[in-house]
């Protein structure tokens, strides 16, 4: 390995990483080799689901928030998930997380490392890796303010008058920010996604053995799942769209080299939400970059399919997944902290219908978020919505939001990979138009936070949204994760029985075979599947006829006997 981990440098750096580089590094590998001791799985099976959550997702009286959460999450999600996507936890100033003040310290105002460690004993956790940027608040960055030794390269000075005309945007703000140093000079400084997420220089070898330390540091606190948040931005050339650039892959190929050597089974995570095909480059030749890839494809064809009641795209689209090894899949999921990206849909589908989504779902309370492209005019990147009402009209009754949320969740789960469910989600949660008046940005739509006793008030009247979605979703969870057939790597077949009926087959290595039949409509189909009998998991009664009839929004999961 150590031989791998050296040709990387060699590729990134040529000469610039030293052998006093190199000697900083081994160093650190070694010493963390010797102290970690947790065994991490290796793979990945039926039984993984991912609930993906702010450690301050829950408040209680004269308690921090992390220990109210581990409490929560024993009484009502233990039994339910595998793995714990906290999302960024360390002290921050933006961004709900992700522009970090010190990689290495839980926010105080949340909790500790005991309390990582005491959720650690309930559950595997995942990790947010914050590589491509940090904090303007951060010490790191007001050293370099201060110009003191050492720092002076972390951060990318950039001429203004550069042409920058092709670097891709993902957000409609500038580019380069001004900031000026102790000596009073002004240096504009490559700022992706906001003026307080200053981007890190990888082309330093400083900064690439800091960024190493926090790497390893999140291995000795023991994830066991690692997320590269928005790391196809990692490596800038002027003059190139500055995204998905072979050194930014040949990084991820080295922090990949070095979570196997140090911690075996560490499950690294891109996430770029790009079209499909940028996308799924990061998972390299299957076996030396990310063992899994964010599907962002996934939960806006989910939503075309629900609002079109068609499943003609997302059926196309699925039948189109290929993996480049058995040491890969993907990392499947239909909402998260951010809201539904729209770039994965391009190349999918016409732009026509793309802005016929957008519009529907603003027409209904979703909110919009733009990018400005090279030749100067805009697009619409982002929905921010719950899923819950992504899914729903306004005059929805609940039983229809319940249908609807019900069938789009059993395809997530039972797509090939590992499904992720965001804890918003499973709360059953509608969209929180006072939190974006309070906080100002759109995202806060799907960001609420809450008070743990109120919350389990809700989860236990039982005829109201939350409790029922709760429990249905659960339930179904629970499902997928006691058969085999959803292993992520089972077999995997899809088609259209008509264009708003979909079928999936998932056969496992040992034979066992579960039919998903989806009905995509708000009305009733009867069809002649190709099943040859067997129990429905989900409405516990046994098939015995190929002549099906589905109501609307109903899902049947049909195990063969």
């Amino acid at each position: 390995m150590k031989e791998k981990i050296n040709q990387l440098l060699t590729d990134v750096y040529a000469d610039g990483f030293t052998s006093s580089h190199r000697e900083v590094l081994f160093s650190a590998l070694e010493k963390s080799k010797s102290i970690i001791s947790q065994r991490r799985k290796q793979g990945w099976d039926e039984s993984d689901v991912v609930l993906i959550t702010y450690a301050d997702q829950f408040h209680h009286v004269d308690q921090k928030p992390l220990p109210v959460f581990n409490h929560f999450y024993q009484k009502w999600f233990k039994s339910v998930f595998s793995h714990v996507h906290l999302l960024p936890f360390c002290p921050w100033s933006s961004d709900d997380g992700f522009s970090v003040v010190d990689y290495h310290r839980v926010a105080p105002e949340t909790g500790d490392w005991e309390d990582i460690d005491d959720l650690k004993t309930q559950a595997k956790l995942m990790f947010d890796f914050v590589c491509n940027h940090m904090s303007a608040k951060s010490e790191w960055f007001q050293n370099y303010l201060q110009q003191k030794p050492g720092f002076e390269n972390f951060f990318i000075e950039m001429d203004p008058e550069t042409d920058l005309s092709a670097v891709t945007r993902p957000r409609a703000l500038p580019l380069l920010t001004p900031f000026t140093l102790a000596d009073g000079s002004v240096r504009h400084l490559w700022t992706t996604f906001s003026e307080d997420q200053i981007d890190l220089n990888y082309a330093c070898p400083e900064v690439l053995l800091k960024m190493v330390d926090v790497l390893l540091h999140y291995l000795l606190q023991g994830a066991d799942y690692i997320r590269l948040d928005a790391v196809g931005f990692m490596w800038k050339t002027p003059g190139t769209c500055c995204i998905h650039l072979e050194k930014t892959h040949q990084l991820i190929k080295l922090f990949r080299a070095i979570a196997d050597d140090v911690a075996p089974g560490t499950v690294i995570i891109t996430e770029t939400n790009v079209p499909h095909k940028d996308n799924i480059s990061y998972l390299g030749n299957g076996k030396d970059e990310a063992h899994m890839v964010y599907q962002f494809s996934l939960p806006p064809l989910v939503l075309h399919a629900v609002h079109r009641q068609d499943a003609t795209a997302l059926c196309r689209w699925a039948q189109s997944l290929v993996l480049p090894g058995d040491k890969t899949t993907w990392f499947n999921f239909l909402a998260s902290h951010d809201g539904v990206g729209l770039n994965p849909l391009r190349g999918i589908l016409p732009e026509n219908d793309i802005l016929q989504l957008v519009d529907t779902l603003q027409k209904e309370g979703a909110l919009i978020n733009w990018k400005n492209n090279p030749d100067g005019s805009r697009s619409p990147y982002e929905v921010n919505v719950t899923y819950m009402d992504a899914l729903s009209r306004r005059d929805d009754t609940d039983d229809q939001r319940l249908a609807r949320f019900i069938l789009a969740h059993a395809i997530l789960l039972s797509f090939p990979g590992v499904p992720a469910v965001y804890i918003q989600s499973i709360l059953g949660s509608r969209n929180d138009y006072a939190g974006v008046e309070k906080l100002g940005y759109n995202r806060a739509i799907n960001r609420q936070k809450y008070d743990a006793g109120e919350m389990e008030q809700s989860l236990f009247a039982s005829q109201s949204l939350r409790s029922r979605a709760y429990h249905l979703l659960s339930q179904l969870i629970v499902l997928r994760r006691q058969n085999k057939a959803f292993h992520p790597d089972s077999q995997f077949a899809i088609q259209t029985l008509n264009s708003s009926v979909m079928q999936i087959t998932r056969t496992a290595s040992n034979g066992e075979e579960i039919t998903a039949l989806f009905n995509i409509s708000d009305h009733q189909q009867c069809i002649e599947a190709k099943v040859k009998g067997g129990f429905d998991l989900i409405n516990k009664h046994v098939v015995m006829d190929t002549s099906i009839t589905l109501q609307p929004w109903q899902v049947i999961w049909i195990k063969k006997q």
